[in-house]
């Protein structure tokens, strides 16, 4: 749910769905076998491994999903948050559970699912779940060292046998379909019974296996939205004229003056040169972390002007072309730089006797604006500093 909240669901109607998707989830369970603990237990007698290819399916196709997606610009998967691994608890609750597992027939999630069918044995299998959590909320503070201990942090099994996350995504899905193989053979010889695969059957398997591995072949030989974006801009920057977008420093600082509360200043620089000197109101936001999350409703409103500026005119450019992609305000770019910005409201040299109406004329109203700024964002200087978006990790697990 979390990638479609709020952009698409609201909070509040977020829980409807998760609801109904409760339900649907929670009905494929029972539908499947999952609430008869001789199935579930099946696993670990070699008779029955509907459980491990049930998980391993949900795992792949959930692992290539994320991936096509986060290929395709629709999810970013740095906001996916990794469960930290404890060491010792994931060793000590992994033996825990699983002996639960064998003995009681029941994980924690189809127990639920049996219990609301109405089976007497996933009721206590409940019950005596929520002794445990009791028991271990009681004597948190005995269990408490080994429960942190050996704490290693958001490990990536993928980091830890340095891959990419896309040569481990062909490998689990090889591991995969190589345990279906295996263990459809060690079922056919714990029932003495071969398990007869039809030509329909064999004919999906092979299906759906090819389908996994084109797939990962397309995200690998295809350009992700970052590359095709980054190209897109350069042959912008090459042929398209932006003058029309370009706003001179005394038509921006007029804005400023008079209208600072429609508008966005958007210094693209990094943040050594911002501290250094920065437009009035100017919101830092270095042009590589321009695509961040917390920085696109700037970008994709509409009751401001967005303005952009640089040191270096092209870097502003840049800018500008990438929130013309990445959302629908409306955008400018200041036609000098920071640094020309600076020199012209900044200790200005009176104009000479022999000076020109214009020049006399330019040079008033560079002084006047200058005063106006200063005042402005003194006046204002509680206020003035924008509002960042924090963004949270997507949690999510069974």
């Amino acid at each position: 749910m979390a990638p479609l909240v709020p952009t698409i669901f609201s909070n509040e109607f977020s829980l409807v769905i998760a609801l109904i998707a409760g339900i649907g989830f929670g009905f494929t369970l029972e539908q499947a076998g999952f609430s008869s603990t001789k199935k579930l237990v099946g696993l670990f007698y070699g008779y029955d491994f509907t459980v491990l290819k049930v998980f391993f399916t949900a795992g792949v196709t959930a692992m290539i999903g994320v991936l096509l997606l986060g290929h395709w610009g629709m999810l970013d998967l740095s906001l996916i948050y990794i469960n930290p691994t404890f060491l010792w608890s994931a060793l000590v609750g992994g033996a825990i559970m699983g002996l639960g597992f064998i003995i009681g027939g029941f994980c924690p999630g189809t127990s639920v699912c049996a219990a609301a069918i109405g089976k007497l044995d996933a009721l206590a299998f409940v019950f005596g779940g929520m002794i445990g959590v009791f028991a271990f909320a009681e004597g948190y503070p005995i269990f408490q060292d080994i429960f942190v201990a050996e704490n290693w942090g958001p490990v990536l099994i993928n980091e830890q046998l340095g891959m990419s996350k896309l040569v481990f995504a062909v490998l689990l899905s090889a591991i995969a379909f190589g345990a279906f193989y295996a263990t459809g053979r060690i079922e056919n010889y714990v029932n003495k019974v071969p398990t007869e695969v039809t030509k329909d059957k064999r004919n999906l398997y092979i299906v759906g296996i090819g389908f996994a591995f084109v797939v990962l072949a397309f995200i690998a030989i295809t350009p992700n939205s970052d590359t095709r974006l980054e190209s897109r801009i350069n042959k912008e920057l090459a042929n398209q004229d932006i003058k029309a977008f370009e706003v001179p420093a005394d038509k921006l600082a007029g804005e400023i003056v008079n209208n600072y509360y429609k508008i966005n200043i958007i210094d693209v620089r990094d943040a050594e040169a911002f501290k250094t000197y920065h437009l009035p109101f100017a919101i830092n936001i270095p042009v590589d972390k321009l695509k961040n999350t917390e920085w696109l409703k700037i970008l994709d409103q509409n009751h401001k002007t967005n303005y952009f500026y640089a040191d270096d005119k092209q870097l502003a450019k840049r800018a500008f072309l990438l929130a013309k992609h990445l959302g629908k305000a409306e955008n400018f770019v200041l036609a000098e730089s920071s640094v020309g910005f600076k020199n012209m409201f900044t200790g200005l040299m009176a104009p000479g006797t022999n000076a020109s109406k214009d020049e006399i004329n330019t040079f008033n109203f560079r002084q006047k604006a200058a005063i106006d700024m200063m005042a402005l964002v003194d006046a204002l200087k509680n206020s003035s500093a924008p509002i960042v978006v924090k963004t949270s990790k997507i949690k999510g697990g069974c």
